[in-house]
């Protein structure tokens, strides 16, 4: 094999590398999300429709930036130095979060009598609600709940959360907390097709084969994180992993220049 068919073949597998790792960190940055925001919001569906919603957003506005980005520099460098905050910040979350998820529920709630919250207490649960099992609405680590202080108001007030906020709340922390590392990530995707594509009758070809890598990178990423993972470590150690392992998505980028350049590519297409 030729030097310059192994530098193309070296180039192939790093751009695959990056796409299926930015696919398997977002759904780990969504399923491990989903437990952490559970001790602040409880254990209501709402976190998980948020915490899809918030991703599905990110993903939205990452592919279209991410286009408009790798036209504009069609080099991976670039790419790489847009993923070194969002390892900054991955890698920060247990750091920070807290506090911010904790203002955001203060901000949102009120203080009711006594005597109107016995009234609520008795009232049956709704239709989907009681459809819903018990352990996927009470998500949480078991020594969160032990944790919780039991008195947390004097005799005739109690706080709560008003029920517009119980669900808006959940989406507006999701959002603070994984936008931003979400978005970055997705635009791998689409700045990996503009590196790949030398040949636009194969975009299509090339475009399907890089999303398919990262939605096959996204399952993995979900089953191992719900079934494996989240068994073995806490969420901050996850966090932390996967803070290091987009540092190292930075450094497969900047290798992408320096030890497949573009160049090699541009001699295999010339000669064909």
């Amino acid at each position: 094999m030729s030097e310059t068919e192994l530098n193309k073949l070296g180039r192939q597998w790093a751009l695959g590398a990056l796409v299926f790792l930015g696919g398997f960190e977002v759904m780990v940055l969504e399923i491990v999300g989903a437990r952490f925001l559970q001790p602040f919001f409880g254990g209501s569906f709402y976190i998980w429709t948020s915490q899809i919603g918030v991703v599905m957003l990110a993903l939205a506005l990452g592919y279209a930036v991410g286009g408009r980005l790798a036209d504009r520099w069609q080099q991976a460098r670039p790419l790489g130095m847009m993923l070194v905050p969002a390892g900054i910040f991955i890698l920060l979350i247990p750091n920070f979060a807290g506090g911010l998820l904790d203002m955001i529920v203060d901000r949102y709630a009120v203080t009711v009598p006594v005597e109107a919250l016995a009234d609520t207490e008795n009232e049956p649960a709704s239709e989907l609600i009681a459809e819903l099992p018990a352990d996927f609405l009470e998500g949480a680590e078991p020594e969160v709940a032990s944790e919780t202080p039991k008195e947390t108001a004097p005799e005739e007030i109690w706080t709560e959360v008003p029920p517009f906020w119980q669900k808006m709340a959940p989406a507006l922390g999701s959002a603070v907390v994984f936008l931003l590392p979400c978005f970055l990530l997705a635009m791998i995707s689409p700045y990996i097709i503009r590196l790949a594509t030398h040949q636009v009758e194969k975009v299509g070809t090339l475009s399907g084969t890089v999303y398919a890598a990262s939605t096959v990178g996204s399952i993995v990423g979900v089953f191992i994180t719900a079934y494996v993972l989240l068994d073995h470590y806490s969420s901050t150690t996850l966090f932390r992993a996967t803070g290091w392992l987009t540092f190292g998505l930075t450094g497969l980028c900047f290798a992408l220049d320096i030890l497949w350049p573009e160049s090699s590519q541009n001699e295999s297409d010339s000669a064909e």
